[in-house]
């Protein structure tokens, strides 16, 4: 197991959400990077510290090891980068603290790699993606933002009743029974993929409800129409209350990417005044991940069924 620092200013909420790291292959001018080199040498169990805002703002256990993939990001993350790169994949966890590494530097500074060090002595991050640290750095971390138990549950495949619409997913040779359990979860809007959409949409952005029992986690582009990564990708969900989910996934209403709402003209407006959802309101902004989804459902779920009410 080794130790890695990433800072993810620009692309945390993403690739948290979506349980990834990513990064170009090279430079732009077609030069070899260091900090893009280091994706390949992440193996499945190394621990990934990452740094937004000044923070340790999260944990990542490294599920994977590198594999090509195009950039994942949407227009106006990383437009200067080169699409073609290198991904991995992570399950990230919160840390029980959040801590400033320039409130600990007394501590921190001796044990900083001397080449390619993610942050200075004064406590600020380097212009850099992902950096070694060494296991003595990465153990004081851990201590620092007082770790959850570095482990993901397993969900057993026996444990799960599979319905005739799941079968295509347990006969596929290509995943193995984890896989399996995960997508089958995934599809039912629980399980990995439910935890990473409850990272970025903490309550339904209609009704305001928090309590998670109480919502539904959905995939804004259909788990039908959704590439395997799409199926499992928090930025690719919303947390909504179990009425305006029917609304949002029988295409009655969708998102703008600035957060207004969009009722079909042959919906019932009585209806939305019954259930307290305004019209004209902006719900919030979403993510550029979110809103590349949201394009697919404006686009081909959105008024794609008569309101017959």
């Amino acid at each position: 197991m080794r130790y890695w620092w990433v800072n993810q200013n620009q692309t945390f909420k993403q690739e948290t959400a979506g349980g990834y790291l990513w990064s170009p292959q090279e430079n732009s001018d077609g030069s070899k990077n260091p900090f893009y080199e280091f994706m390949t040498q992440v193996e499945p169990g190394d621990i990934i510290f990452s740094y937004k805002g000044t923070y340790l703002a999260a944990i990542g256990i490294a599920s994977s090891a590198h594999y090509d993939f195009e950039k994942p990001f949407a227009e106006g993350v990383g437009n200067y980068w080169n699409k073609r790169g290198w991904r991995v994949d992570v399950d990230y966890l919160e840390p029980r603290r959040l801590v400033q590494p320039k409130q600990h530097m007394d501590l921190i500074a001796p044990l900083l790699p001397q080449k390619y060090s993610p942050i200075r002595a004064n406590g600020f991050g380097n212009q850099i993606y992902l950096a070694s640290i060494s296991d003595s750095l990465g153990a004081l971390l851990l201590d620092l933002v007082d770790a959850p138990p570095l482990t993901i549950p397993v969900v057993n495949l026996n444990d799960i009743k599979i319905v005739p619409e799941e079968q295509e997913i347990l006969i596929d040779i290509s995943m193995n029974d984890v896989q399996k359990a995960t997508m089958i979860l995934a599809r039912r809007g629980q399980g990995k993929f439910r935890d990473r959409v409850q990272t970025i949409e903490k309550q339904c952005r209609i009704t305001g409800v928090h309590a998670s029992q109480l919502l539904i986690a959905s995939h804004i582009k259909p788990w039908s129409k959704s590439a395997p990564v799409e199926k499992l990708d928090g930025n690719n969900g919303l947390f909504l209350s179990p009425h305006v989910d029917k609304l949002f996934n029988d295409g009655f209403m969708t998102f703008t990417s600035e957060g207004s709402i969009e009722v079909t003209d042959d919906f019932d407006r009585k209806i939305l005044n019954l259930w307290g959802i305004d019209a004209k309101r902006s719900y919030g902004n979403f993510n550029s991940d979110q809103a590349y989804f949201l394009d697919y459902h404006n686009e081909s779920v959105f008024g794609s069924n008569a309101f017959t009410g």
